[in-house]
């Protein structure tokens, strides 16, 4: 019988020593974890749960190595992560975005480049299948795309307000002036990790990896006072399992019950046959 092992990262603040005084504070993540080890629990995976304080990137890392190590052809891994999400100019003139720009996941204690989750994923058997569910802001294609949508006239139409820092309290966006600020003060340390990361490049990508994100890369995701927003529709689309389609009409239900501001994304690596399966099965 399939093993299904299950990690799900919530963080409703990262440490200020580490951000230059910025605490990241949100409401919902934590629930967002909680709320999806327990749907991954109900459908017999053996869960892992990693709260504001622990989620770092050695303890994250080392959650998805262990995994690795476990799950042979025909296992599953769910991933969840819930908190802010930022970007960093690509430093090391990858071309493997043709933004030159690395989407981040915003830990505990650092930004973690979506190349580096990439290499944790490629640390599986080829046939293990790999389910992502990120709840967090992809900041768009470019910097400059998030700032013309944060001009007046936009927030007013999208937003309902002129003051960017109110969408930043409600959004899980890392503002983009400690985003600045963070990046030239550890450019150093990025550029060398970024080099790392193409220089140990393995063929191909990582297999059977399906990701619902909740947004596109020009959108942002909406905090709330029990769950974000993409969580909370996907657990009302998931109705305590009595949902009965595959990962499409998954990803397709939930996207209908979201805003036009915010659609989540359904993108693929490898060659993941169990998009036809019910999601959460092992």
């Amino acid at each position: 019988m399939p093993t299904g092992l299950s990690i799900h990262v919530g963080l409703n603040e990262v440490d200020p020593d580490k951000y230059d005084g910025w605490d990241g504070k949100l409401l919902a993540c934590e629930n967002d974890a909680r709320d999806m080890a327990e749907v991954a629990r109900a459908r017999g995976f053996e869960d892992t749960v990693i709260l504001t304080p622990d989620g770092t990137v050695d303890n994250i890392t080392a959650a998805l190595r262990e995994a690795a190590g476990r799950l042979r052809t025909g296992d599953m891994l769910l991933f969840t992560y819930s908190g802010h999400g930022g970007q960093i100019d690509n430093l090391a003139g990858s071309d493997d975005e043709a933004d030159r720009l690395d989407e981040t996941l915003v830990f505990y204690d650092r930004q973690f480049l979506d190349d580096e989750l990439y290499r944790e994923l490629q640390r599986f058997e080829q046939d293990v299948r790999i389910f992502v569910l990120l709840d967090c802001c992809h900041s768009g294609s470019s910097i400059e795309s998030i700032r013309e949508m944060l001009t007046p006239d936009a927030m007013e139409a999208r937003f309902q307000t002129r003051d960017p820092e109110q969408i930043e309290a409600t959004s899980r966006l890392m503002p983009l002036l400690k985003q600045q600020e963070i990046a030239a003060r550890d450019r150093s340390f990025f550029t060398e990790l970024q080099r790392e990361l193409k220089d140990g490049e393995r063929d191909g990508p990582a297999q059977n990896a399906v990701l619902i994100g909740a947004c596109q890369d020009n959108q942002l995701a909406s905090d709330g006072q029990i769950n974000g927003l993409f969580t909370e529709q996907l657990l009302k689309v998931w109705r305590k399992g009595a949902f009965e389609g595959d990962h499409r009409t998954f990803h397709r239900d939930i996207q209908k019950r979201m805003p036009a501001i915010q659609s989540p994304n359904l993108y693929t690596t490898g060659r993941p046959t169990f998009l036809d399966q019910r999601p959460f099965t092992i």
